[in-house]
């Protein structure tokens, strides 16, 4: 025998309607989620907008190389994070210099000569190439790395989260191996 189906006058009154007061709390409830949720992607890209700031301050110099001095330095003496020694410009623009400095992270052994561009006005070099642009994008790396955590944590995005991660660490183990 099949079962017949309630009349639709029935089934309206077995349905229960949530209080005005629960249903304002959920509604708060969800707001407060998309507030954390905006909240935490706010600082990931505040993270993300101030590494790529911090880093172009010296990438510039390493990639777009074009304009700028460049030339050869000998490295001379390392102290307190700078390395210095003599400058020889590679091409006519370039003038000679007794005493240039780069960062020591960056530089090689003592007596070794490393290709650099010159910051215009000062004497801080950059290194040029492959090891030098890995380099300057080192606090992008960082950056990604600290996003990362807030992308899983804050905003509840798991793979977002590992992929960031790992381009940061990928970019970092690339600096590493490059010098």
């Amino acid at each position: 025998m099949p079962k017949s189906r309630p009349s639709t006058k029935t089934r309206s009154r077995t349905v229960k309607k949530r209080s005005r007061s629960r249903r304002l709390g959920e509604s708060a409830y969800g707001l407060l989620l998309v507030a954390r949720t905006g909240l935490m992607g706010a600082l990931a890209l505040l993270l993300l907008v101030a590494g790529v700031w911090t880093s172009w301050n010296t990438a510039q110099y390493a990639m777009l190389v074009q304009a700028r001095e460049r030339g050869t330095m000998t490295v001379a003496d390392c102290r307190d994070n700078r390395c210095t020694g003599p400058y020889t410009p590679s091409e006519g623009a370039g003038r000679h210099r007794s005493r240039v400095s780069i960062a020591a992270a960056t530089a090689p052994a003592k007596g070794e000569q490393v290709e650099v561009t010159v910051k215009p006005g000062t004497t801080h070099a950059v290194r040029t190439g492959a090891g030098g642009i890995l380099h300057a994008w080192v606090p992008f790396a960082g950056s990604l790395l600290l996003a990362a955590l807030v992308v899983a944590g804050g905003m509840k995005l798991r793979r977002t989260a590992w992929v960031m991660g790992l381009m940061g660490a990928v970019l970092l183990g690339a600096t590493f191996a490059a010098l």
